[in-house]
């Protein structure tokens, strides 16, 4: 009997021994099905993202490609109309001189006839005569200083200095016809024209000149301080320069080796007669509800707020990524000569090997934000600096009359005459300050390299560490 329950002990013992032996099976059993089953999602997840990487590679690279397409097509067609212009000049040169030479050997006629007798003051060719008074009053020596200041943006000392400087690229000299405009005046024409962004009808009468005239004289003073001035005024610093620079930015933020400070803004333009959605700023347009055609500057300043390096004439449908691409700085970088430094841009360029960014992604750390609101200060050197040169230079504020392929010479001549300006220490006027606003997108590609992400971070960690992080956000 004893024996019968020992045995049927045994064997309930065994059966709970086997039914816990199966219910761990099937348990590994099932951990094994549900780990494979996390790595077949995994592997899945990994291929769709490298799909649609890739996608979106081939997307932006069909983009740049357009656009570059697009763009060489444009500089042909206008390289095409500036021959055409350039031949019917001529053609109105040499109709010009025939008419000079006629004229000249009528009135050589006429003095041997006798009707016209030396110093009477006849007229060779008739010119309107228009008023000049304004101009006379403002170059008068004991002209007031403020007054001068107020209508060029600048002391008369610079543009003094100015003006000696182009002497001899925008001197003229006097013809049998009619005496040349003085250098002082061709000058003051374009500074004037520049500093107000006044029609040309009412440059024509303040100086006693024709439209025309006018029109001609900006572009070739414009012309002048690019080909003259820029080489002297406007350049990327050497290494001493770049150096002392460095140190600047850092004592202002904290961040290290930061050789510049980056910013993009749109100039408005009238609607161009071709390739019009190229140039359309759907941004400028949603903000003001209003159409909008705009072309792009992209500026890089020191710590003083003059500018290191420009890129001007893109078209303002393209954003800040896509313009830095195909400017000149960046061809800089790709030779490698922007080794072991950065340029600070907004939330509108990618972070690259050697463009340093905001965090942009949501729900921040503490030191992201820290690092953030540091690098802000930066960014701010050239915001300020652009809002500088739209408000002391107001054609860049308002639609001009200026072809878009003269725009660039200009726009260029604007930059060039801001560094002078802030090298010379002119102070702005108060009233006439902006509030510049400039929309950011987020580029495409926002990481586009990660050894400046592990320095990005390297960088905020550092700052909070060192107690140099900004601390506004808290």
């Amino acid at each position: 009997m004893n024996d019968r329950k020992k045995r049927r002990k045994k064997e309930e013992d065994e059966e709970v021994k086997e039914g816990k032996k199966k219910d761990l099976t099937e348990i590994i059993t099932s951990l094994l099905l549900l780990e494979e089953q996390q790595k077949r999602d995994q592997e899945e997840w990994d291929r769709t993202v490298e799909e649609e990487k890739q996608m979106f590679q081939e997307n932006h690279k069909k983009k740049t490609k357009a656009m570059i397409d697009y763009y060489s097509d444009f500089q042909t067609y206008y390289n095409e109309l500036e021959d055409m212009d350039r031949s019917r000049r001529k053609r109105c040169n040499s109709a010009s001189a025939t008419t000079a030479a006629a004229v000249s050997a009528a009135g050589a006629s006429e003095f041997s006839d006798g009707s016209v007798k030396p110093g009477s003051g006849a007229r060779r060719l008739w010119v309107k005569d228009r008023s000049k008074a304004w101009w006379d009053e403002c170059n008068k020596p004991d002209f007031p200083e403020e007054e001068f200041k107020k209508a060029f943006r600048m002391s008369r000392k610079t543009f003094d200095m100015i003006c000696e400087e182009l002497n001899s690229v925008v001197a003229k000299e006097d013809t049998m016809l009619r005496a040349a405009i003085p250098v002082r005046q061709r000058v003051a024409v374009c500074v004037w024209r520049l500093a107000t962004g006044e029609p040309l009808r009412l440059v024509s009468k303040k100086f006693g000149l024709g439209i025309s005239t006018c029109h001609k004289l900006v572009l070739e003073v414009c012309s002048a301080i690019r080909n003259v001035l820029m080489p002297k005024y406007l350049q990327w610093p050497d290494d001493e320069s770049l150096r002392k620079m460095k140190d600047e930015f850092e004592s202002i933020s904290g961040i290290p080796n930061v050789a510049g400070s980056m910013y993009t803004t749109h100039i408005p333009i009238i609607a161009p007669k071709i390739s019009v959605a190229a140039y359309f700023n759907r941004r400028h347009t949603e903000r003001n509800q209003k159409t909008s055609y705009s072309i792009t500057v992209q500026g890089v300043v020191n710590p003083k707020g003059v500018f290191t390096d420009v890129c001007i004439g893109w078209p303002g449908s393209m954003p800040d990524d896509q313009v830095l691409e195909k400017s000149a700085l960046s061809q800089r970088a790709n030779g490698g000569l922007l080794k072991g430094v950065w340029i600070v841009g907004g939330t509108g360029y990618p972070l690259m090997d050697w463009v340093m960014v905001p965090y942009t992604q949501q729900h921040l750390t503490w030191t992201q934000h820290a690092f953030n609101e540091k690098i802000g200060e930066i960014q701010r050197v050239s915001k300020d600096a652009f809002a500088r040169l739209k408000a002391r230079w107001c054609c860049l504020q308002k639609r001009t009359e200026v072809k878009l392929q003269d725009l660039p010479v200009v726009l260029g001549a604007c930059c060039v005459l801001h560094n002078i300006c802030e090298l010379q220490e002119e102070e702005l006027d108060p009233e006439l300050r902006i509030d510049l606003v400039d929309d950011e997108m987020l580029p495409e590609i926002p990481l586009r390299s990660t050894t400046s992400m592990k320095a990005r971070d390297a960088i905020a960690h550092n700052l909070l560490h060192h107690g140099l992080a900004g601390t506004a956000f808290l």
